[in-house]
């Protein structure tokens, strides 16, 4: 029986789809709800061309002990990824469900992480500060905004011509190539995440 995965997103589905397209490649897992905090997101539109339940719901819905808690108890998923949802993850869920949240995020933390640092605006400060290289963050989720313990971490060169554009384009391609990888190697070897300040292991 394939596993579940339930994603949480906020924006394009850029990642949400192509995690649904690389577990549909297999037989390890699939995904079998998207949620998203956003009426208008194109992740729900997207979702349903690609004929995967997704769902819309409001703060009080995530914040109450009955709302999107109790889905999540039904579905019983074996992970739940956030891919570009922008809202800090409730610590109720997150009790509910140890060690089974993680997150992608579109730098090497700790650097250029938290509260408003997402998109654009960490590509534009990776660029801002001449940074010579950016990359990618996979991480466990707790109750503070990019502060779990890291799980995998990827390095990209950037050059003096490089721009938030092109910043994001390669992040972009790191994220396609080892987001679902990840993925899958936490489903076939679930694992107790290390303590926050723990050496990352590096691909």
């Amino acid at each position: 029986m394939k596993k579940r995965i339930v994603i949480f997103a906020s924006g394009k589905g850029t990642n949400t789809q192509n995690i649904i397209q690389y577990f549909r490649q297999g037989e390890v897992a699939e995904v079998v709800l998207v949620l998203s905090n956003k009426k208008d997101a194109k992740v729900l539109e997207l979702t349903k061309e690609l004929n995967v339940k997704n769902l819309f719901f409001s703060k009080a819905s995530l914040l109450s002990e009955d709302g999107v808690l109790q889905t999540l108890k039904e579905l019983q998923p074996h992970l739940i990824v956030l891919a570009g949802f922008l809202w800090k993850f409730p610590e109720h869920i997150l009790k509910e469900f140890p060690h089974k949240v993680i997150n992608i995020h579109p730098a090497l933390l700790p650097n250029y992480g938290g509260k408003g640092m997402y998109g654009k605006y960490v590509h534009e400060a990776v660029v801002a500060n001449k940074e010579a290289v950016t990359g990618i963050t996979i991480h466990y989720v707790n109750e503070q905004y990019d502060e779990g313990a890291v799980i995998f971490q990827k390095s990209v060169a950037l050059s003096k011509e490089d721009n938030p554009e092109t910043v994001a384009k390669k992040v972009q391609q790191l994220e396609r190539v080892h987001f679902p990888q990840v993925i899958e190697g936490l489903l076939l070897n679930p694992q107790t995440p290390p303590l926050p300040h723990s050496p990352p292991k590096h691909g």
